[in-house]
């Protein structure tokens, strides 16, 4: 039986800024600003994939154009400047269309509702066991503001796949903690859903949290249900440290296993 004891080792010992890079959420501390982090979150997590070393280098390419202030930037740029802006932009398959679909439906919801915050609130219930229902919402109201070519960044979740970057855009907005901004405050952090990546999949797989071979959404669920029985009021909490273990050298992969394994066969 897995056991807290030995994850909130690894939070106190691992849930650092200094752990952070890799990873796109860095970007993110270079703004103050609430509606600033969410525009650029959502940038960041829509170009989360593939190699680390191009995620960085095309998210700070889009944002670097977008300035010190990005949702101020996207509500002063017309539409037909971020086209000829971003018309060179490609990220592995994803173009520069693709990326001007995203900005003008955040552009768009920021001048119709103030905040992504808002829109995504528009779909969120207290009573919903998690964020699915709300976050599809989200995406879909984007989609129709922005065109179906955001879809291709951010697939909604009642696709069935594990919808990683979503999951991950939601624990930086909700979650606040040294590593997570928390910029929004009215969603519960009981109700987000674990980016499940390669990284956290076989991770979990490894700590037998799944057995599932597929990263879907039912894998993510299943994931997730077994954190909120060790952290109820918030079962993404241990994403961070565990996926350092993926994509960090300098830790030990095989120690961390052997650890959480370990306590869990001397609590059974």
């Amino acid at each position: 039986m897995i056991t807290k004891e030995p994850f909130e080792a690894l939070y106190t010992a691992y849930n650092h800024r200094e752990f952070v890079h890799p990873d796109p959420l860095e970007f993110l501390y270079h703004y103050t600003d609430p509606r600033d982090q969410e525009v650029a979150g959502l940038v960041a997590s829509a170009l989360a994939y593939g190699n680390v070393k191009q995620i960085l280098k095309s998210v700070s390419g889009v944002l670097e154009k977008m300035g010190k202030n990005p949702a101020q930037f996207l509500s002063a740029v017309s539409e037909k400047d971020l086209s000829e802006i971003f018309r060179k932009f490609y990220h592995r398959w994803h173009r520069g269309r693709h990326l001007v679909a995203l900005l003008v439906g955040i552009k768009r919801t920021i001048d119709e509702f103030g905040s992504l915050e808002k829109v995504f609130l528009k779909g969120y219930r207290a009573s919903d066991e998690t964020i699915l229902p709300a976050l599809s919402s989200f995406v879909s109201l984007l989609e129709k503001l922005g065109g179906p070519e955001i879809l291709e960044m951010l697939p909604p979740p009642e696709r069935g796949s594990a919808a990683k970057r979503l999951h991950m855009y939601m624990r930086w907005m909700v979650r606040k903690d040294d590593v997570d901004p928390g910029c929004w405050k009215s969603v519960s952090p009981s109700k987000l859903v674990i980016p499940v990546d390669t990284h956290i999949h076989r991770i979990c797989r490894k700590l037998k949290m799944t057995r599932r071979k597929q990263a879907d959404l039912k894998t993510a669920l299943e994931i997730t249900e077994k954190f909120r029985r060790i952290a109820p009021d918030d079962p993404v909490k241990y994403d961070f440290v565990l996926t350092r273990f993926g994509i960090r050298d300098d830790l030990d992969y095989e120690g961390m296993i052997s650890a959480v394994c370990g306590n869990a066969q001397q609590k059974g």
